[in-house]
């Protein structure tokens, strides 16, 4: 027997005390005057909001379901005769699909089927489940001598002359 607030207490009075943080620190942001007004505002409403979801948690955990109703739901289904009906053949369908398919990800490890592994690389890649990445060794050059530079009457700067490598690809 639950008299009053019902079977979640903690949950309900959680939610009060978030709804009254909330609510003081965003009147603070509302009526005191601080250069953080905003921050308080924002920070109320956000405490205010949060405090839905323990509203929520009282809520539904104080929902009662006749056992009448939730038989079907916890799988204490009830049997129609010997075949069931058609919603015996369509829950032994659904049930042979979905367990199929659990299997498969069981026996594959979670891993892609074999068609999709086929279909990435290239037969001598799948064997050795290696890459092969061409590299090419680069061999500094001699940098041309360093010009000093120097300012001219107009303003203008000599640049001196650079040089880039880039590769063949």
């Amino acid at each position: 027997v639950y008299r009053g607030l019902g079977r979640c207490v903690c949950s309900f009075w959680l939610a009060v005390a978030f709804d009254i943080v909330g609510l003081t620190v965003l009147l603070l942001g509302v009526f005191v005057n601080v250069f953080f007004f905003d921050l308080l505002i924002y920070a109320g409403a956000i405490v205010i909001f949060l405090s839905l979801i323990w509203w929520v948690f009282w809520y539904s955990g104080n929902i009662e379901v006749p056992p009448g109703e939730l038989e079907d739901d916890v799988g204490l289904l009830k049997k129609k005769g010997p075949a069931g009906g058609i919603g015996g053949v369509v829950r032994r369908l659904s049930s042979r699909v979905s367990n199929g398919i659990r299997n498969s990800f069981r026996r594959n490890g979670g891993r892609a089927s074999r068609a999709q592994r086929s279909a990435a690389g290239t037969a001598e890649s799948r064997q050795t489940g290696q890459v092969a990445v061409a590299m090419e060794t680069v061999v500094p050059q001699e940098s041309p001598p360093h010009t000093a530079v120097f300012p001219v009457a107009g303003g203008d700067v000599e640049m001196p002359h650079t040089t880039m490598e880039t590769s063949p690809t």
